[in-house]
């Protein structure tokens, strides 16, 4: 296979991934919001805990960008996933903050 097609292959995959995640995040905040939480909410956080443990192993990088490095010297934010460059840039931040809202209203439905 191609560098250039090793590398679309693992944006594919890693905006796939990225999609799974947020899509997990919003599940937890939507959960949060309307008191829905179910033992599905609960191992959302789960993941999302796991892929941050993931990203700290790895110094803050997924594992995917990593070996994207392999095929590009792209100094872009956005040179291993198809998102716009400054989603790319801030994506941990926005998520990361997005998933504390949703896991603090979580925890508060789950203890009141």
């Amino acid at each position: 296979m191609k560098p250039t097609h090793k590398l679309l292959a693992i944006k594919v995959l890693h905006t796939l991934i990225w999609g799974f995640f947020v899509a997990v995040i919003f599940y937890i905040l939507y959960a949060g919001i309307t008191n829905t939480v179910t033992i599905y909410t609960w191992i959302g956080i789960g993941l999302i805990i796991a892929e941050g443990l993931i990203l700290v192993l790895f110094k803050m990088s997924c594992p995917l960008t990593v070996v994207a490095r392999n095929y590009s010297d792209s100094q872009k934010d956005n040179f291993d996933i198809f998102l716009p460059n400054w989603l790319a840039k801030h994506n941990k931040v926005i998520f990361t903050t997005i998933f504390f809202v949703g896991l603090l209203m979580v925890v508060y439905r789950t203890v009141t």
